[in-house]
């Protein structure tokens, strides 16, 4: 199957302070990352995240071949780009998924991206989100589903 090609991102965002909601997939779709043992691994990545990359991690979903989550920069300095802060975030959650028999490439190299500009609801695009298990077939109520959770309160 033929790689699409991407737009660029955007170098400046005028929406302060921006949320973003994302999208990265498991290597051609493979089933791995809904599991007791991989989510711990990314929780504790979201949760060090704002003092490794300078960014905030709100709530998240864990699908068995894909991950939703929410996230922010502190705007600290030194703070990395979105790009660098979800690179890092993939290498280092993959080293770790790799130390539980995980066979590599855990990630897609691409991942989807979305500010939520003005307007748009974070609490509306994470009831949409949350529900994800339900359309999958994989739970009856999106609150039955155990992968999904909230590490920090983002706001605009």
């Amino acid at each position: 199957m033929p790689e699409h090609r991407h737009l660029r991102r955007l170098d400046s965002v005028w929406i302060e302070p921006a949320i973003y909601f994302l999208t990265l997939c498991a290597r051609d779709r493979r089933p791995i990352l809904a599991n007791p043992e991989t989510v711990a691994i990314l929780r504790d990545e979201f949760t060090g995240a704002p003092g490794r990359h300078g960014w905030r991690v709100g709530r998240y979903v864990v699908m068995p071949d894909h991950l939703h989550f929410f996230c922010a920069s502190d705007e600290t300095p030194g703070a990395a780009s979105l790009s660098r802060f979800v690179g890092a975030f993939k290498e280092w959650s993959a080293k770790r998924m790799v130390t539980l028999g995980a066979r590599p490439p855990i990630w897609q190299k691409q991942f989807f991206d979305h500010i939520l500009r003005s307007g748009e609801s974070y609490l509306g695009k994470w009831f949409y989100v949350r529900e994800n298990p339900v359309r999958a077939g994989l739970v009856a109520k999106a609150e039955d589903w155990p992968h999904a959770g909230e590490i920090e309160t983002l706001e605009r």
